[in-house]
């Protein structure tokens, strides 16, 4: 039997997301950081949080330059994405210390991407029971923590 996995907060951005002009991390890479929620900058890629997060620290990891396909990755981006997704896990362990992490690229649509057309790697921190009765029975999802607070305390955290 299959089980339904409800998040209605997710709403807000489905509704939004097709008709929003431009690109959200071309707009990120090129904003004011804490305006657009970016957490630490590379050289060829950039860490911020997902504004629309499936929990607290929920980071996303995307290049500078706008690739819309994972093999458009020059070695020196791919290696650094995934450089940054490793420093992402260590903040988010000294902040928030999950149990576990999911880290995963959404490839198109059909993958679950909201952005098909400029790659990020999500990361994002689990703990057992993570999802609980607030989404399930009462169409809420509980976030314990402010996004600005979130990226202070990832921003601090962050390895050197």
């Amino acid at each position: 039997m299959t089980k339904q996995l409800w998040a209605p907060w997710r709403l807000e951005y489905i509704k939004q997301a097709n008709a929003q002009p431009g690109c959200v991390f071309c707009d990120a890479a090129a904003g004011d950081d804490v305006e657009r929620l970016v957490v630490h900058r590379g050289e060829l890629a950039f860490v911020l949080l997902n504004k629309f997060p499936y929990s607290s620290g929920h980071l996303m990891v995307a290049p500078y330059r706008h690739v819309g396909e994972l093999a458009g990755l020059t070695e020196e981006e791919a290696l650094e994405v995934h450089r940054l997704a490793v420093q992402g896990v260590a903040a988010l362990g000294e902040v928030y210390g999950p149990e576990g992490h999911n880290l995963g690229w959404n490839l198109g649509r059909v993958a679950g991407a909201g952005v098909v057309d400029h790659i990020h790697l999500h990361v994002v921190p689990r703990w057992a029971g993570d999802t609980n009765f607030m989404p399930v029975l009462a169409d809420v999802k509980v976030l314990p923590e402010h996004l600005l607070e979130t990226r202070l305390r990832l921003l601090e955290a962050w390895p050197s």
